[in-house]
């Protein structure tokens, strides 16, 4: 796409600090640094988010994601790594292009958190309910 920030780093006309590169996958240090190490990987041909890339792409993103955590935890000594991405602004999505954050983790609770909470209306919910209609729409 025309404006988008990660086709304009995948095309290289914005620098980045590459890790990794292939034909269909771009890995780069995230310049916000979360933590020291705060990596990026991308599709080089855009796609939306995680639910609109083809399933090719994304496992090949993944499996460079995966690759990036254990250096992360070999080399540069992370105790722990978060992998995520984020799909659409509901969910924290600010770039508008697949992307995995692949965060080394140093100590607990060094500034990133992500805090799974209990739903405070789960009794009113009936799981089976709701595991059959997702099961219906896979």
């Amino acid at each position: 796409m025309k404006d988008c920030i990660f086709c304009k780093i995948a095309e290289g006309q914005i620098p980045s600090h590459k890790v990794y590169e292939d034909d269909d996958v771009l890995a780069f240090l995230d310049i916000s640094q979360v933590t020291p190490g705060h990596t990026l990987v991308i599709s080089k041909k855009h796609y939306s988010n995680f639910l609109t890339t083809e399933k090719d792409i994304m496992h090949k993103v993944m499996d460079v994601a995966q690759r990036i955590g254990q250096a992360q935890m070999s080399i540069l000594g992370a105790k722990g790594v978060n992998i995520l991405t984020n799909v659409n602004k509901e969910a924290g999505q600010s770039v508008f292009h697949f992307h995995v954050h692949v965060i080394p983790r140093y100590i607990a609770n060094e500034g990133f958190r992500i805090e799974m909470k209990q739903n405070e209306k789960l009794s009113e919910l009936s799981l089976p309910a709701l595991a059959d209609e997702i099961k219906k729409a896979i």
